[in-house]
């Protein structure tokens, strides 16, 4: 079954070369409408590790990328915490699904620790020589899982976009300091969606250029290759419960999942379509509530001001992953999605249908959280719990606590995206401690306070060089890439033997 574009079916790739690709011609997202019908054994998968249930997932949705098992295993052997890569932790009454034991201490790392092996092996099936360059938006954990994931690997480079002032001084540290000889790091003046919509044009712009022997692709969650791997710890969290006796095969599991780009929890219902009991999708938001608007009312707005919070990797007001659901829940109407496409970007906004809206409230319960709420719930989850949990989980906790009565006495799992240790500011202001000045002596006063071990990637980050420090214009992107492959190009010709 090959991919096909969100706004015309009539484009088409192997799952390869979506892989490769990254994001469709015509600017759509590539997607596979027969997920519910593939049959998928997702009963067999529950007594298997992560690393196998992992390989048997993305064999079944990326079948045209061979020897699965292996990349999987260089993928993720030895780079993660625990052997379950996702494990998780019973906190009061519900589950916390800590995503953040990869070597960058966020949920990306489960995705971006292989996206490289799978763009690599996409390569050699599709028979392609030329360089990848990988252009990657961030609001502040996917660049740095990017890197670490892309750096030095042969026959790629990556260029990494955040918001300046946009992201947590750790991040930022984390991206500024990355060495690879293939990496590059620019902040842009704007939000997120500047960052975003930047990279977009950008391969739309070069969508027919000559490129002189390189190709773009992208490590964003538009690219299915990232998206993909994700599906994994929905399943990895249902068999945990199973294994622990909390339910039994067949039982719903409810999760809740803080997103602001809609990739996370798009994850959660491409397992939903493979076959896994998921109850609802609590989609969790921050004071960017577009997407709870958008799932309570069917109005998609992204008017609306912009806020900069404690919880920066959710600072989106214009979701790109929402474009699959809406394919999917409109029956693969690639010419309805398109319109919704052309409406948001000429008016801001679009309204769904109310059959699509009714569909929306089946799968999907909603909520959103402020700062001053996120930094009450990591007070009282501290508290009562002893568990330090990141602004971004305590936002989905804050939506789970709105949720629970509606659980019907079915788990509740809270997706964590990210290590307290990446915000540390936000997280000891909310235990009642003044964070002071400097982020790293605040991971100390944290590590101190909880008697909780800063990750190493993160401990060791204050004695790191900063190696990037680029600013641009939002619309200075474009000139920016084209000049770093002119540049390269031009070192790669100096560098010839005469």
């Amino acid at each position: 079954m090959n991919y096909q574009s969100t706004r015309n079916h009539r484009l088409q790739a192997s799952s390869a070369a979506a892989v490769l690709e990254g994001i469709a011609a015509d600017g759509g997202l590539y997607i596979r409408d027969d997920l519910s019908t593939m049959n998928f054994d997702w009963k067999g998968l529950l007594g298997e590790d992560s690393l196998t249930m992992s390989a048997r997932i993305l064999s079944a949705l990326l079948p045209d990328i061979p020897d699965m098992e292996t990349l999987v295993k260089q993928g993720y052997e030895g780079k993660f915490e625990t052997d379950e890569l996702t494990p998780l932790a019973q906190v009061g009454d519900r589950y916390v699904l800590e995503l953040f034991r990869g070597p960058t201490s966020a949920f990306k790392d489960v995705a971006l620790s292989l996206l490289p092996r799978l763009i690599t092996s996409a390569k050699t099936v599709c028979g392609v020589d030329d360089e990848i360059v990988i252009l990657t938006a961030t609001s502040g954990d996917t660049g740095k899982a990017a890197l670490e994931g892309f750096h030095d690997v042969p026959g790629t480079r990556i260029i990494v976009f955040y918001p300046h002032g946009g992201v947590s001084t750790v991040q930022q540290a984390q991206m500024a300091t990355q060495e690879g000889s293939n990496v590059c790091v620019c902040a842009v003046r704007g939000n997120f969606d500047d960052a975003q919509t930047g990279v977009k044009n950008i391969f739309a712009a070069c969508q027919d250029k000559d490129l002189h022997g390189v190709r773009l692709s992208s490590a964003n969650s538009i690219n299915i290759g990232r998206l993909a791997p994700q599906v994994m710890y929905y399943f990895r969290a249902y068999a945990d419960l199973v294994k622990a006796g909390r339910i039994r095969v067949g039982d719903t599991v409810h999760y809740v999942v803080p997103t602001g780009n809609f990739g996370d929890i798009l994850a959660g219902y491409f397992a939903k379509l493979m076959g896994l009991p998921v109850g609802k999708l609590v989609c969790a938001s921050n004071a960017n509530d577009v997407l709870t608007e958008f799932l309570s009312t069917g109005v998609y707005d992204k008017r609306r001001p912009f806020h900069k919070t404690t919880s920066p990797s959710m600072d989106i007001l214009v979701s790109s992953n929402l474009e699959r659901m809406l394919y999917l829940l409109s029956d693969g109407d690639d010419a309805y999605v398109a319109g919704l496409m052309r409406q948001l970007r000429d008016e801001g906004r679009y309204q769904v249908t109310d059959k699509m809206l009714a569909r929306l409230h089946e799968i999907f319960s909603c909520a959103c959280c402020d700062d001053a709420q996120a930094a009450e719930v990591m007070g009282r989850v501290w508290r009562e719990h002893g568990y330090v949990c990141d602004p971004h989980t305590a936002v989905a906790w804050h939506a789970a606590d709105a949720f629970m009565e509606q659980a019907d006495g079915a788990p509740v799992v809270v997706l964590s995206t990210a290590s307290p240790y990446k915000f540390p500011a936000a997280v000891l202001s909310a235990l009642g401690e003044e964070p002071g000045d400097d982020e790293f002596a605040m991971m100390d006063k944290l590590s101190a306070l909880t008697g909780t071990p800063i990750p190493k990637n993160l401990a060791t980050l204050r004695e790191k060089q900063v190696r990037h420090k680029d600013v641009i214009d939002k619309d200075a992107m474009l000139d920016y890439v084209l000049g770093k492959i002119q540049s390269k190009k031009e070192q790669k010709y100096r560098r010839k033997p005469k």
